[in-house]
Parts: structure tokens; C-alpha cells; sequence
């Protein structure tokens, strides 16, 4: 999964090319050429039109700079991440200044901001922008739901203006969103089944199962509480290796990098599952075995 880490924003090299079309003896295909290299990376429809990876993330970062503090940027920390021959982009950004902690009756960590961009110039995906949270004492990070979610497609109609007045609107209230996990560090599944929970949400039996054990990892050190919960979530978006056990099956397809952010959208569905939302409700009918 090939990353590039920079304590200052600083594009990639192999990000930062112009893009190219050439006509396909197909009539209504076009191929997308990286214009520095001449290497051919996509075919998409004749009408498609896209910002290159450069002017897409300088647009978003002059937005980002726009609208935080001097001192929220900081410490900020860029990672970048690429796929289908650096046709898909990802920039992570950690902002460690802006920060909350989080506490259990076992545990406290530090939750630092994040914000995630997408990119694509083959139309592997439209133009998009997440905010969610990293967790300092075990480097998890997530979205934090489909609501903090700006999205234009790549289209005729598309300009990067309007794109970064929508991103300047959504981004969502940080320190909101964290009270809300403090509230989860507070509610106690002491007394919840959580593994027939995980069976309800996740229809892959072999995942759950893999889930609930993350889970009890986590309650180890956190607690049984909503927030432990979440935690193992976000373990499984973060790693795909011996630590949890959900590795990455190697396609030899060059997607590495999109497959760990479609389990970071599959974990911001989980948290908007009513199961999810509604658990330690009172009346909660998975409140009925207390976990060992």
C-alpha cells in the first residue's frame, strides 16, 4: 500500500502530474495519460473532465488553512496514499493540536481531528472530503459518520470553486462530535450480549467473530463500554495484519489503499446502525448477558 508521510504539505512527486486524454478507437471512450511520465492509468467516457491530483488537494488545503487556526495547523501531519498506478489519491491529515481526551473508568486517550480527501482522475471515484478522529494511544483512526461527507462527481458540470465552497460549509464541529464519544466512554455494555450484537451487524460470520475478540481486546484496556466497541471498529480500519487478524487478501491489483478506506466507510455505516445508536438505551433488547 504505497504511503508518503510529510510533517508539511508537500504533494508527491508522482501525484502532482498533469492529466491527458487521447481518443480510444472505442467513439465514446478516451484514455487518461499521466502527462509527465506518458504512462497510460485509465478509460473513461468521452464527457468526463477532471482537476489534476495537484489542484484538487492545493484547493483543499487553502480551504483547510482558510478556516482553522494558525495553531491547529501547527503540528499538522500529511499522509498520502495512492492506487491504479497513482490514478486514486488519498491525503490523511492528522491535526494532533486539535485534540480531546477521551476517558473511561479504565482508560484515557487523546482523539486528534483528521480530515481525508479522495481524488481519482480515471473516474475510480468522484471527488470527496471526510472528517473523523484519531485515537493518539493506538493510532486508529475513522470517519466519523456519512453525514461528514462532501461529495461532487467528476463531471462536465464539475468546478473545484464549488466544490471547496461545499467543503467550507460541511466541515463538521470536531469538539461536538468527541463530546458525543466521551458519552460512549460512559455507556456501560457490562450487560449487553455484544457478541449476538456483532451477528446482527455484521452478516459475515467468520468478521464477527473476529469482531467480538477485538472487542474484548480492547474492553481489556478501555472497559465494556460503547467507546471499547467503536475502539475495535476502528482497529479493523486502521490495520490489516497480524494485530487483528483482518488481513488484506494481495490482488496483485494495486488497491491496497482503497480497500482500507472502504473499511473505514463499511465502520461509519456500523456507528449510524440504529443497533449501534440506540445501544445502552434503556429497553435495549441486546441488554441481557453480561460479558465475561
Amino acid at each position: 500500500m504505497p504511503f508518503d508521510i510529510n510533517n508539511t504539505f508537500d504533494i508527491p512527486t508522482k501525484l502532482d502530474f498533469g492529466v491527458e486524454f487521447e481518443p480510444t478507437k472505442v467513439n465514446d471512450k478516451k484514455y487518461v495519460i499521466n502527462g509527465d511520465t506518458g504512462e497510460y492509468i485509465g478509460i473513461v467516457g468521452k464527457g468526463f473532465t477532471c482537476a489534476s491530483h495537484g489542484d484538487f488537494y492545493r484547493g483543499v488545503y487553502d480551504t483547510i488553512t482558510e478556516n482553522l487556526l494558525p495553531s491547529e495547523l501547527e503540528n499538522a501531519k500529511y499522509t498520502w496514499r495512492s492506487a491504479r498506478d497513482n490514478a486514486w489519491s488519498m491525503l490523511d491529515i492528522t491535526l494532533p493540536d486539535m485534540k480531546v481526551e477521551i476517558s473511561t473508568d479504565k482508560h484515557t486517550t487523546t482523539l486528534g481531528n483528521r480530515i481525508i480527501s479522495l481524488h481519482g482522475v480515471d473516474g475510480s471515484c468522484s471527488n470527496q472530503a471526510f472528517f473523523g478522529a484519531i485515537d493518539f494511544f493506538c493510532t486508529n483512526g475513522s470517519i466519523t459518520g456519512e453525514y461528514d461527507q462532501v461529495r461532487k462527481k467528476n463531471t462536465s458540470n464539475f468546478t473545484l470553486e464549488g466544490f471547496i465552497y461545499e467543503l467550507r460549509r460541511a466541515r463538521t464541529d470536531f469538539y461536538q462530535q468527541t463530546a458525543k464519544m466521551q458519552v460512549w466512554a460512559e455507556t456501560d455494555l457490562k450487560y449487553v450480549n455484544v457478541q449476538s450484537l456483532l451477528e446482527e451487524m455484521i452478516k459475515s460470520k467468520r468478521k464477527s467473530e473476529k469482531m467480538y475478540e477485538l472487542y474484548c481486546q480492547e474492553a481489556s484496556q478501555r472497559g465494556h463500554n460503547k467507546w471499547a466497541l467503536y475502539s475495535a471498529f476502528t482497529n479493523y480500519a486502521s490495520y490489516a495484519d497480524e494485530r487483528n487478524g483482518f488481513s488484506l487478501r494481495n490482488t496483485g491489483n494495486d488497491t491496497q489503499a482503497i480497500s482500507m478506506f472502504s473499511r473505514e466507510q463499511e465502520v461509519s455505516k456500523w456507528i449510524c446502525d440504529k443497533k449501534f445508536t440506540t445501544l445502552g438505551s434503556w429497553g435495549n433488547s441486546h441488554e441481557a448477558m453480561e460479558v465475561a
